[in-house]
């Protein structure tokens, strides 16, 4: 009878070490981005922040598509849509590498040739006074939230070195912050898990310049800064990808049929796309940086990617900005990027929908 008892609790003892101690622990990320309402940089950030297998430990908020002080009143309002102002917002550089030449961005596109889009981002409307203003004069009303404390590239250095290994950083604006950091703190370089970007055109045209992407064009020398750097693995989405994926004024209105949230059901009726939708049914657009956040979320919706050393042509002339990836080997100092080029797009609009549903 004692032997009996002696072999069950050793068989109990053998199963509880084969279990274990704790679930599977959920990916830490830093979200660096230039903000703006819902799609697609928004969307981005609600889907890293609702996912059940991500760890959003906070945004950082840089130049590009907005200046910070947007950005920053953007990042705030929805994150208390969703009731998660735990997460930290960390406002970053609102100034690019190349001094001087935010004031002369649409006079450069007379001068190299302009792409299909005639984006400017912050170069197209005069920076806010503060935040705090852009809060008001875009959302009528107070904000509920702020930002932290802490410069956004210190931000970054600070949870770089606090949880060494752990840590991926989700790129989706111009790479100023994360090109900072990586000078001022290059001792972080090997302590991060990887750098997911959308960013660049690799074997295609550009959009706002014949040859670049936005993100990239920008801050050319921010880009190629962070792109140089040894990262232990970098995954890029260019418009290689991002226009492979129509948001059409049908997909608009599905969007829209998942809204629930009158926050969101508000910004989404006075989104830049709706105007364009009305104009021009035939019209479509991209959802660009959503790619990265929901990749993070199933790793399953990468359905094409190849790798391979990839730069940034920081050259002053038509070619600035440019993305460059070699079939051979690459320039002295070029690291090896992951790119992808496919991804299921029936699984992403069911992961938007049903991230709207969730909002």
């Amino acid at each position: 009878m004692r032997t009996g008892k002696l072999l069950v609790l050793t068989l109990l003892l053998c199963l509880l070490s084969c279990m274990p101690l704790h679930s599977e622990a959920k990916e830490a990320v830093i979200l660096d981005t230039d903000m703006v309402d819902l799609f697609d940089d928004g969307v981005a950030m609600l889907m890293l922040a609702k996912s059940p297998q991500i760890d959003l430990l906070g945004v950082t908020i840089v130049i590009g598509n907005t200046w910070v002080e947007t950005g920053t009143a953007s990042a705030i309002r929805q994150l208390e849509g969703i009731n998660r102002l735990d997460i930290p917002v960390a406002v970053g550089l609102n100034r690019l590498t190349r001094a001087g030449r935010i004031e002369h961005m649409a006079t450069e596109k007379k001068m190299f040739g302009r792409g299909a889009d005639p984006h400017l981002g912050a170069a197209g409307y005069p920076e806010p006074t503060s935040w705090q203003a852009a809060y008001r004069a875009n959302y009528h009303a107070e904000p509920k939230g702020q930002p932290v404390n802490e410069h956004g590239v210190d931000f970054l250095i600070r949870n770089i070195k606090a949880r060494p290994h752990e840590i991926t950083i989700v790129s989706i604006g111009t790479s100023a912050n994360l090109a900072a950091a990586i000078r001022r703190a290059p001792e972080i370089v090997p302590l991060v898990k990887r750098v997911v970007y959308m960013g660049g055109a690799f074997f295609q045209q550009g959009n706002v310049m014949p040859a670049a992407e936005f993100n990239f064009w920008f801050d050319p020398e921010a880009a190629r800064t962070a792109l140089r750097a040894p990262f232990k693995e970098q995954i890029i989405f260019p418009l290689d990808v991002c226009e492979k994926i129509h948001f059409t004024a049908a997909r608009y209105q599905e969007v829209k049929s998942h809204l629930r949230n009158p926050l969101f059901q508000e910004m989404f009726a006075h989104h830049w796309t709706k105007a364009a939708f009305d104009q021009d049914k035939n019209y479509y657009t991209f959802v660009w940086d959503v790619l990265t956040a929901a990749m993070l979320a199933d790793p399953t919706l990468v359905t094409e990617a190849r790798s391979y050393p990839v730069d940034v042509d920081t050259t002053y002339g038509p070619s600035y900005g440019q993305s460059l990836a070699f079939r051979g080997y690459g320039p002295e100092g070029t690291q090896t990027a992951k790119i992808v080029f496919s991804v299921d797009q029936d699984k992403l609009w069911k992961m938007i929908d049903n991230l709207c549903e969730s909002l």
